[in-house]
């Protein structure tokens, strides 16, 4: 048994690696006369949304940037606006990333045709990679302005606890850190999809082996480098809080921004004609079953959270829940329990939900919409927060949020559509490409 077990731990594909290369090589023609790989059927040419979208998105930015910060104390609330889209965007490809790592890990046969488009939301995490390095520069040149720890005059007792990690170098220290997060995210996304690809010309198997191996070194980078980011934007705002359940907290909305992101993309490719016979309604169920087990897992993740900080009820903590629900943003703390939980829990545990396209894409983007609002629900308090002399409607609060997250996650959009007619729609030649074709669901 012990034998089996280290066998199959070195072999992406262990019947496909048991061929000969004569048998190989009479599978690949086998699937490449397959009708459902017809070239037709496997690309994308152009897409037509893929350049309004990001020119869209980046007048929108642009509005929102000059509108900001040209009114008096509102810079922060653009600044704030534009984080909600940029962590949006980052969570789904990190979440693209992280699924293509598992399923390499787990030899997961029965995502390949799904595969190469969870690669390509990996693929363009250089865009919210940039974004971010931007937005560090903008914090460190103007001394803190969503990150109020930079530069920070005067004393603080919590901050100068944390200013080990936080400072202790100055802002150098995020820089740095912001640079490897950048630069391990780009260079794990484009070994796996360059590897992809080149098995696409090649049909070398080795390339698959490769993947899995590296995949198991990938992952606990991704993991750390997600969660010191989590730490670095999301949490160090209010510098004064601290949670060790931050970290798996943003990467639930990770897994399930990647999950519901694909099945949006799946559902309009199907709809342009494309993938017929290659992504069925079986595949749909599994990514319903992982856009559903994500939902649950962010709802346990945070009321753990929620738990352990009310049960220890150290002031530290629980002013973050308590400033929150006192000034204006009680009504978003019960969107989050019943929009990001309760609902969607109730209509994708119904398995019709899961196999149906068109369902589990309406869902997808409404539970990317809860991401948002995730997002709004971190983020956008801090604005309130870090200026509260500000007067001004809320008409003109609400445009300014609108137009900030509409404005990156629109750029993003474009980029992903574009990034989708680079290449063939799934995985040509992967050794267990014949799983996939035959995948069927029996729960």
């Amino acid at each position: 048994m012990s034998q089996i077990v280290t066998d199959s731990a070195n072999t992406p594909a262990p019947e496909a690696t048991a061929l000969s290369g004569a048998e190989w090589q009479q599978r690949l023609e086998k699937i490449a006369s397959d009708p459902r790989m017809s070239e037709e059927n496997t690309t994308l040419t152009k897409s037509p949304l893929a350049m309004p979208l990001f020119f869209a998105g980046l007048v929108a930015t642009i509005v929102a940037v000059i509108t900001g910060f040209s009114m008096t104390g509102h810079g922060m609330h653009a600044l704030a606006s534009i984080e909600i889209g940029l962590f949006t965007a980052l969570a789904i490809s990190l979440g693209g990333m992280f699924w293509v790592m598992v399923f390499h890990s787990l030899n997961a046969g029965w995502s390949i045709t799904l595969r190469r488009q969870f690669e390509n939301l990996g693929a363009v995490i250089w865009f919210p990679a940039v974004l971010l390095i931007i937005i560090t520069l903008i914090e460190v040149i103007s001394g803190g302005i969503m990150l109020k720890w930079i530069d920070y005059e005067g004393y603080n007792y919590l901050l100068k606890i944390k200013k080990p990690y936080l400072n202790t170098t100055g802002p150098t220290g995020l820089i740095v850190r912001v640079a490897v997060y950048a630069i391990a995210w780009i260079l794990i996304s484009r070994c796996f999809i360059g590897w992809s690809k080149k098995m696409d010309e090649t049909g070398d198997r080795r390339l698959g082996r490769k993947s899995r191996r590296v995949a198991g070194f990938a992952i606990p980078v991704f993991a750390l480098t997600t969660t010191f980011a989590a730490f670095d934007f999301l949490m160090s705002p209010d510098y004064r809080f601290f949670s060790t359940m931050w970290g798996v907290y943003y990467f639930a909305s990770c897994g399930l921004a990647g999950a519901s992101g694909i099945a949006i993309i799946a559902f309009m490719l199907r709809r342009a004609g494309k993938l017929e016979g290659l992504v069925t309604s079986e595949h749909f169920h599994d990514l319903g079953k992982l856009v559903f087990a994500f939902t649950v897992f962010w709802a346990y993740i945070s009321f753990s959270q929620y738990f352990l900080i009310w049960y220890s009820n150290i002031p530290e903590e629980t002013a973050w829940f308590y400033n929150r629900q006192q000034y204006g943003y009680n009504w978003l703390f019960w969107v989050m329990v019943i929009g990001h939980f309760v609902l969607p829990f109730l209509l994708l545990i119904w398995r019709q939900t899961k196999r149906s396209m068109g369902l589990l894409a309406i869902m997808s983007v409404y539970m990317i919409a809860m991401v948002v609002l995730d997002m709004v629900w971190i983020l956008r308090p801090m604005a309130d927060f870090g200026a509260p002399s500000v007067e001004s409607s809320s008409i003109v609060r609400i445009a300014l949020d609108l137009v900030g997250i509409f404005g990156v996650l629109a750029m993003y959009a474009g980029i992903v559509a574009l990034k989708v007619t680079k290449g063939p729609l799934l995985p040509l030649k992967d050794p267990m490409l014949h799983e996939a074709l035959k995948h069927k669901n029996y729960v």
